[in-house]
């Protein structure tokens, strides 16, 4: 099928390579021609395992192509909307992009009319489709499906090649239908139902995990001061096959692109209708404190943090990308600096990004360098370079021998034979 993607930012992208690896013929469409400059070279904005290498493939193939003008794809029969719907200063989404998007799509669809599908991929809430439907309703042939994604960071190509689902929401079952065979290569459980309905199963699944992972972070901080290890208590919570294993993690806190905003414009849309999302509030607020939470750790065995050398290993969101949109680090970094500490830090992606917020954190290229002469080490992002060390090496370099587990991923049993003092998240 011939597919146009509108913005080639993290999910746009991924959609569009995928879509092509599926046989279908894309236009990636953007309008930063810098961007598309790049994308034509085969050079990816965003840092994704296999997506570049993805991308040069589907682009020699010739199955894949990038322009700046929307009229370029006029033969298009679905037009997928993927741009950023950033959070607003009151904490709703911004719709200006989606909007103006639906204004060009209506305006190459009056020069050029065809049957068409509008495909809105970006997380939106609930009624902006149908919004976007009744500002379109007099283009003939052109009908609009909600169709969100559900891309992890860090596994987000696999995610779109081999999804957990496909929800297709939308009135018309012509359109509906031609998404079925938009995706008729993929096995994977459909739910096809209402715009609204899809739209909130998005914001509702963000909103879930992220309750999971704050009420693991919460039971930690129970953990500590029972004595317990939140490691095994998850992990018999985990075999429970009501709840499971996955999100039970607990750790410095969420961040990313999704779940801060999305739990954001999920309370704001509530509060709208007027209704109370009370848990909502409280995971917002559990997460939100727990990079202090865990200073108040880091504190209760080095009280003085000032003059003191802190090496922060890892500072993206999580491992496997370059996000560092909420990442617990710019809290614990900012913290620091105000503490008086002299921060080391390292990261194999995302020091560039941080660099431009913290100029005066000193980089460095491995861990071992961000340790030497440090009196403690902390674990922000469970890089698999910041999780198997030579503990003994490490220890030697170090002027005082704590180690601060922020994701609880260290060795525990080995970084203490070596000569560490070890603290987890809610670790006995």
């Amino acid at each position: 099928m011939k597919v146009a993607v509108i913005g080639t930012g993290y999910v746009g992208l991924t959609t569009a390579v995928s879509l092509a690896m599926n046989g279908h013929e894309v236009k990636g469409i953007d309008l930063v021609e810098a961007k598309i400059i790049k994308l034509k070279q085969g050079l990816s904005p965003i840092y994704e395992p296999g997506l570049e290498e993805a991308l040069a493939h589907v682009l020699q193939q010739g199955v894949l192509t990038f322009t700046t003008e929307l009229l370029d794809a006029k033969e298009a029969e679905i037009l997928f909307i993927c741009v950023g719907t950033p959070e607003s200063a009151d904490g709703s989404a911004d719709l200006s992009y989606l909007l103006a998007a639906g204004k060009q799509i209506e305006a190459m669809h009056n020069s050029f009319p065809c049957p068409r599908t509008v495909v809105i991929k970006s997380t939106v809430p609930v009624g902006t489709g149908d919004r976007v439907a009744s500002l379109l309703h007099a283009c003939a042939g052109l009908h609009v499906v909600s169709n969100p994604e559900f891309l992890r960071e860090g596994n987000a190509l696999v995610d779109a090649l081999e999804p957990s689902r496909i929800v297709i929401g939308g009135r018309d079952p012509g359109a509906c239908a031609v998404m079925e065979s938009l995706y008729t290569s993929i096995k994977a459980p459909r739910v096809v139902t209402t715009r609204a309905n899809a739209e909130l199963i998005k914001y509702a699944s963000n909103a879930f995990l992220a309750t999971r992972i704050s009420f693991m972070n919460e039971l930690a901080r129970l953990s500590s001061a029972l004595g317990t290890d939140i490691l095994t208590v998850a992990q018999g919570m985990g075999l429970d096959s009501r709840i499971g294993p996955e999100f039970l993690r607990a750790g410095v806190g969420y961040g990313g692109s999704c779940f801060p905003k999305d739990t954001i414009a999920l309370l704001e849309l509530a509060q709208e209708k007027g209704v109370s999302m009370s848990i909502l509030d409280k995971v917002r607020e559990v997460n939100k404190t727990q990079p202090d939470w865990f200073l108040a750790q880091v504190e209760k065995q080095l009280p003085d943090l000032n003059k003191k050398q802190i090496a922060l290993l890892g500072l993206a969101f999580k491992p496997e990308t370059d996000d560092i949109r909420e990442a617990p680090s710019l809290r614990i970094i900012q913290v620091l600096q105000q503490k008086g500490a002299v921060i080391t830090a390292y990261d194999p992606i995302a020091s560039p990004a941080v660099r431009k917020l913290f100029p005066d954190v000193v980089y460095v290229d491995s861990p071992a360098d961000a340790c030497k002469n440090a009196h403690a080490a902390f674990l922000l992002t469970e890089w698999e370079q910041c999780v198997q060390l030579k503990w003994s090496e490490i220890h030697v370099a170090m002027a005082l021998p704590y180690l601060f587990d922020g994701r609880n991923a260290w060795p525990v049993q080995e970084v203490r034979e070596a000569g560490f003092h070890y603290t987890g998240v809610g670790r006995s």
